[in-house]
């Protein structure tokens, strides 16, 4: 089928910078601009320039180690310092990182099943399995003359040892899947790709002497270390988070754009919103200001769809919140940016990305650079699922294009219900309302061959008051299409969260978790509960009830 996106809705393609060679084959010489980071309870610096070297000795030792270009080079290890020098040693040495989610393999499993020269984990022993915390180390001598290692000179990296850098083609990262409906698959990641994506970015947003880029999603999906790419090769500061200490890393450092998923978003509205609403525009706007160090220009937010309150929070108060939209498979696909955006929206597609719909209205995505045609790691079936003939990846979400050529994602086809009476919904958009009621943090919506609707309810705060819970809940349906309604909720005894089990780490649901802990009880509502939905029901009532004890029990 031919592109659902005119032509005079794109921007034109812009030259693209060869980020991973400039950091491959350069010595970074900018001393004004920054990395700041978290390390031993406070929070430090190093110029750009003094990262660059730091990470030209770490590739020292790793050439002492036997890494060699092409060579695979696994972190399995929470945001740190370390993380971002070994990773950078690793492109200056021509070779691959593999970034891997901590505490989900054993790290002889991951040696061998990503072929990896060594692995670095926190509290590892000698030989291929690394103490990450020895790169710190490493990274602060100040020479390896008598090591024995030809061509480093003064704890720099020149002369014999240095790579020859990277091929378009040429594979420079594993990235893994986020593993919320599976097995997580391993991709490996062309140099193009990387580069190409970096440079859209750039071109939209104008990363530049002044920004100050925060980075506190887990720096092993390879989409959050292009801030940090960036900074070296654009000019700019950059900061390194977690998830835990962010805010207390933002209120000192001052970021000026954080990138962040929805439910990060969620939290921090909530936050602001403690003592209650906050109206006025200007008020909110110093609240959020105050919440993240008082310089941001604007924020990012991607990976989950983000509902259409809490973007109308920030924007309306003058933070702008840009959505966008992308998969690991795909990288960045569209973007809201300055002058160009709609809420509600993920924005107008990149200019070296094209989109369409199959016959299914499944969207399609092609370009010119992809992040690889095919998995390497993966579960039969998993290549052709996803991967066309054409090297197009097949999202199995269902959008549409505006006039004007802004994208929207409606949800995933794997998100479809059908009820029992052959009712078809769309989960997200019911879970985005019931989100808005008050009491609800978050949901989770499910029905598949039941007879209704019913949710499971994080609360948002302990003590729910059910009838209260179910009176909202009535009043939604009444705005809802029948099929829509909602007719039974379980209320969890605690918050959905990375730590349980039901987000993963980019905060998106884990449905088959949630439906695992929770089925025993949505079943008990259906038994207690009997209502058939087939548009004729009028007037009945919402059953609420607490999760049983026990329940919780992953």
């Amino acid at each position: 089928m031919a592109d659902q996106i005119p032509d005079p809705t794109r921007s034109p393609v812009v030259p693209v910078a060869d980020a991973i060679n400039t950091i491959a084959l350069t010595k970074c010489q900018d001393t004004e601009h920054r990395i700041h980071f978290r390390r031993a309870e406070r929070v430090e610096s190093l110029t750009l320039a003094e990262l660059d070297g730091r990470a030209r000795r770490v590739a020292g030792r790793l050439y002492e180690l036997g890494v060699r270009a092409r060579d695979r080079v696994g972190i399995m290890a929470p945001n740190r310092i370390e993380w971002v020098l070994l990773d950078l040693a690793v492109l200056k040495l021509g070779a691959v990182t593999a970034g891997i989610e901590p505490g989900r393999y054993r790290p002889e499993r991951i040696l061998d099943e990503f072929g990896l020269t060594l692995l670095f984990v926190e509290g590892g022993a000698l030989g291929q399995v690394r103490d990450i915390a020895e790169v710190i180390t490493w990274a602060e001598e100040t020479g390896l003359e008598g090591s024995g290692t030809e061509g480093f000179e003064g704890g720099g990296f020149d002369g014999p040892a240095l790579g020859e850098g990277y091929d378009p083609a040429d594979i420079c990262a594993i990235k893994q899947t986020s593993g919320s409906t599976g097995v997580p698959k391993g991709i490996e990641a062309t140099t193009a790709s990387v580069n190409q994506s970096i440079a859209a970015v750039q071109e939209m947003f104008d990363h530049r002497d002044g920004d100050n880029l925060m980075v506190f999603l887990p720096v092993r999906f390879l989409q959050q270390r292009y801030w940090i790419y960036s900074a070296l090769v654009h000019g700019h500061d950059v900061t390194l988070a977690d998830r835990i200490t962010v805010l207390e890393v933002a209120k000192a450092t001052a970021p000026t754009v954080v990138m962040g998923v929805p439910g990060f978003y969620e939290q921090l509205k909530a936050r602001v919103e403690a003592a209650g609403p906050v109206a006025d525009p200007a008020a909110r706007c110093a609240a959020v200001q105050t919440e993240l160090g008082g310089r941001i220009r604007y924020l990012w937010t991607g990976s989950a769809p983000a509902g259409r309150a809490m973007l109308d929070f920030f924007n309306d108060c003058g933070v702008p919140l840009y959505e966008g939209y992308g998969l690991n498979e795909t990288c960045i696909v569209s973007k809201n940016h300055p002058g160009a955006a709609r809420v509600g929206s993920v924005g107008k597609v990149l200019p070296h990305k094209r989109i369409r719909f199959d016959k299914d209205g499944i969207l399609i995505v092609g370009t010119t650079h992809p992040v690889n045609t095919r998995y390497t790691w993966c579960g039969p079936g998993a290549n052709e699922k996803t991967y066309l003939p054409t090297g197009e990846v097949r999202t199995f979400d269902i959008g549409h294009v505006d006039e004007d050529g802004f994208l929207y994602i409606d949800g995933r086809v794997d998100d479809i219900v059908t009820l029992s009476g052959a009712l078809n919904i769309l989960v997200p958009l019911v879970e985005e309302r019931l989100r808005e009621l008050p009491g609800i943090h978050d949901c989770a919506v499910f029905g598949d061959g039941k007879p209704y609707l019913t949710a499971v309810v994080s609360p948002a705060a302990p003590g729910t008051d059910q009838q209260a819970l179910a009176r909202s809940v009535s009043e939604l349906n009444d705005r809802l299409r029948y099929e829509q309604r909602i007719y039974g909720v379980v209320v969890a005894s605690e918050q959905f969260s990375i730590e349980n089990g039901l987000l993963n780490a980019q905060y998106k649901l884990v449905r088959s978790q949630i439906a695992k802990r929770y089925g025993d009880d949505l079943d008990l509502v259906h038994q207690k509960h009997r209502v058939y939905n087939d548009g004729t029901v009028t007037g009945v009532d919402v059953l609420v009830t607490a999760a049983a004890e026990g329940t919780e029990e992953a």
